[in-house]
């Protein structure tokens, strides 16, 4: 065979192998499914995994060509419902919708605790002390707005419109403000927003995790999306969880995530939220936690009939798909 047949195979077969890692490559973009993920507008620490898993390629990673979508809470729960968004991390208003009938089902969990916090400028010294006061809150319905109006009423025995004034802001960034301003008093904020607070003068008064049990962030999504998508949201749940680790094993990369989302660049600020929420995260539900979520859904603040007995809750949880994702990972699922 002469030099010049040779060069014309070599060239040949180098062709060939570009346009089949070419077709290869296409064939892995049209084999991304694409999902929207719900996130609340200015962030949430209950949503951080779901950051992670976005920001490290963790959902890239099982072929998820994952996007967010943020808005509030009841946006995001309502669009769940109208199947225009797959996932959705909003346990509060999500089992509120569930009881109504929603066709909404919980699949995995994020945090185990209860991250808002009742954060106030320095001179309120007591929870008391905010009798006559403006708090900024978010829509009635949201988890901040629920949290904070059940802690209030059943363990300090106050009342909005009657014992505080409230004031609803979409984004915690702007309570931050107001509060700095002097407009509000107090301020629902998540622990990475307070820490931000603190850093300005203000005062976490009381954590909202200290009166009330809660499941935050746990994903939920449309019914007919776990019939007809099973495999997306296994590869969902496996991204969850790899990020739930990718936390707890890196500080430093969590805490770029946590600057990004958070818009904070104080370091000092990064470490303190990530030392606050690093450990807290779980896929699991638990079935005492999940009681407690729904009972803090059926109050006469919320418009739940006193002395309504709540359903059978299994209905709205379905642990079959994390509980076999772990086992894949070779992992034993919680006894709970």
């Amino acid at each position: 065979m002469n030099l010049r047949k040779v060069i014309c195979r070599e060239r040949f077969f180098t062709a060939l192998a570009a346009v089949t890692i070419s077709i290869l490559a296409g064939h892995t973009t049209i084999l991304a499914q694409s999902v929207k993920v719900g996130r609340t507008v200015g962030g949430s620490g209950f949503h951080i995994p779901s950051y992670v898993a976005i920001d490290k390629g963790l959902f890239k990673a099982e072929g998820l060509d994952a996007s967010f979508i943020a808005a509030t809470a009841g946006v995001l729960v309502r669009a769940t419902i109208a199947k225009e968004i797959e996932f959705t991390p909003i346990p509060g208003g999500g089992s509120e919708a569930m009881l109504k009938g929603a066709p909404l089902v919980f699949f995995v969990g994020e945090s185990l605790i209860s991250q808002w916090t009742l954060t106030t400028t320095p001179d309120i010294k007591r929870v008391e002390d905010l009798r006559g006061k403006t708090l900024g809150l978010g829509r009635p319905g949201s988890a901040d707005y629920s949290e904070i109006v059940i802690t209030l009423g059943k363990h300090f025995k106050m009342q909005p419109g009657k014992d505080y004034r409230v004031i609803s802001f979409t984004g915690e960034p702007d309570r931050i403000a107001a509060l700095i301003q002097g407009s509000i008093q107090g301020g629902v904020l998540s622990f990475p927003h307070a820490a931000r607070a603190e850093k300005e003068g203000m005062k976490i008064l009381m954590r909202t995790g200290d009166y009330i049990p809660r499941l935050g962030g746990t994903f939920l999504t449309h019914r007919d999306f776990i019939k007809e998508k099973r495999d997306v949201v296994k590869r969902f749940t496996r991204g969850i969880i790899k990020a739930e680790d990718y936390i707890r094993n890196n500080k430093k990369g969590t805490m770029e995530v946590i600057e990004k989302y958070f818009e904070v660049k104080d370091a000092k600020v990064v470490e303190s939220i990530y030392n606050q929420v690093y450990d807290k995260y779980s896929p699991e539900m638990p079935p005492d936690l999940i009681q407690d979520l729904f009972e803090s859904r059926t109050t006469p603040e919320l418009g739940w009939p006193q002395g309504k007995p709540l359903p059978d809750l299994n209905q709205f949880v379905d642990r079959s798909i994390v509980n076999e994702v772990l086992k894949e990972m070779g992992r034993k699922p919680g006894s709970k």
